[in-house]
């Protein structure tokens, strides 16, 4: 069932039947050298699952993607002990029927949120922010922001009203996808709403918190977020296939992306759009093998003090079963991490610390299959097979 643009709403965080193609088998032992060259850069050579296992993973993506009309997917999935499973299937564009592969980057969506939220608590470890402090220390004009403090903004109950939800916001996005959108355009969109709730009271998923937190980082540090991101996020983790876009570039190789968050309904080609409009909430780049390795260094705290990464993960209910938030962190069942939804795109980088295994999903569509997102349906899929008793299953919404 197909929801309209203004039902939908935009998540920095998706049409005629896809082109099937079978799967792409790419064991990270061997295989297409052109789809995995840039997933074995760490040296690791871990083995694959076994025939059976791989075998059925092959086929129960494969059901997904067929019945949710996705092109293509790219996933890796690596459990110490047990080996690895990186393939894809699927295609990366519809009109040449180009495969799917596992060496592209793909626009990530609201995984950004994780690298904003990274760059803050860094800077809570220098003692230059406080979580509780409130926005208006740093941002005027925030309606009610004397009582909204930096954690309610990240842990998603501020109570502000999300401007992806604005009906203008959404015109004039969608009227233009190409438009630069500076950050306090973005804001203006919800601020002149009533708040929705008070603060700390209501889980909302809301891209104006993390657009805040954007420019808090900004104005402590003095320097564009981009670059701190960059700086003191990117290096540190060696994510070198990992970028925040001035605009709409769009290193090769990618997938083409299909919406249908357009003001017709109807399906398009979404790949050039310019991600702005989504900024420190969505705007991100990234690839298979710097997700793999962020999943873990987001989970364990790589980059934080012990103290401030268990402040991360003091996650609270959602509303919805099995599905609890942090500090721009989410656990469903047991698995840590994110996911991404923007328009043409949706990933999710996850970690389970009970088995330290990494599990990445990449697909070129956020067309919704039956009112839900095709990226949870895949790694649902893959979680009942490889730990049944660790079932991914992210209900909440992301747009």
């Amino acid at each position: 069932m197909r929801r309209t643009p203004s039902r939908r709403v935009f998540a920095a965080a998706l049409l005629v039947a896809s082109v099937l193609a079978p799967m792409t088998a790419i064991p990270a032992t061997a295989g297409n050298a052109a789809a995995v060259g840039r997933h074995d850069r760490d040296g690791e050579h871990p083995p694959g699952l076994g025939h059976k296992l791989t075998a059925r993973l092959d086929a129960a993506i494969e059901k997904v993607r067929r019945q949710a009309d996705i092109p293509g997917v790219a996933v890796g999935l690596w459990m110490p002990g047990k080996g690895s499973y990186v393939r894809a299937t699927g295609v990366a564009d519809k009109a040449t029927g180009e495969p799917m592969t596992t060496d592209k980057f793909i626009r990530i969506g609201s995984e950004t949120k994780t690298f904003t939220a990274t760059a803050l608590l860094e800077l809570v470890d220098d003692g230059r922010v406080g979580l509780d402090d409130p926005i208006s220390d740093y941002v005027h004009g925030v309606p009610g922001g004397h009582r909204i403090t930096l954690r309610h903004l990240a842990e998603m109950r501020s109570g502000l009203f999300p401007y992806s939800s604005d009906a203008d916001f959404e015109h004039d996005l969608l009227s233009d996808p190409s438009r630069q959108f500076a950050p306090e355009e973005l804001l203006a969109y919800g601020f002149k709403h009533k708040n929705t709730s008070a603060p700390g009271q209501v889980f909302e998923y809301n891209n104006s918190n993390f657009v805040l937190l954007g420019l808090v980082i900004e104005k402590v540090t003095g320097h564009r977020l981009q670059d701190v991101i960059e700086r003191r996020v990117l290096r540190p983790a060696h994510l070198r296939h990992t970028l925040f876009p001035e605009g709409a570039e769009f290193p090769e190789p990618h997938p083409r992306g299909y919406t249908d968050q357009t003001l017709s309904g109807e399906v398009a080609d979404s790949t050039d759009w310019n991600p702005s409009w989504a900024w420190a909430a969505g705007a991100m780049i990234s690839d298979l093998h710097d997700l793999r390795r962020w999943a873990k260094t987001v989970a364990t705290g790589e980059l934080l003090s012990p103290e401030t990464q268990a402040e991360r993960l003091k996650t609270l209910p959602t509303g919805y079963p099995g599905t609890s938030y942090g500090l721009g962190i989410f656990e469903s069942g047991g698995w840590l991490g994110h996911n991404g939804s923007i328009p043409g795109y949706e990933t999710v980088t996850v970690y389970l610390p009970s088995k330290k295994a990494t599990l990445v999903v990449m697909l070129n569509t956020d067309i919704t299959y039956e009112g839900k997102e095709p990226s949870s349906l895949v790694a649902r899929a893959i979680t009942e097979i490889v730990t049944p008793k660790n079932v991914y299953d992210r209900p909440v919404p992301t747009r």
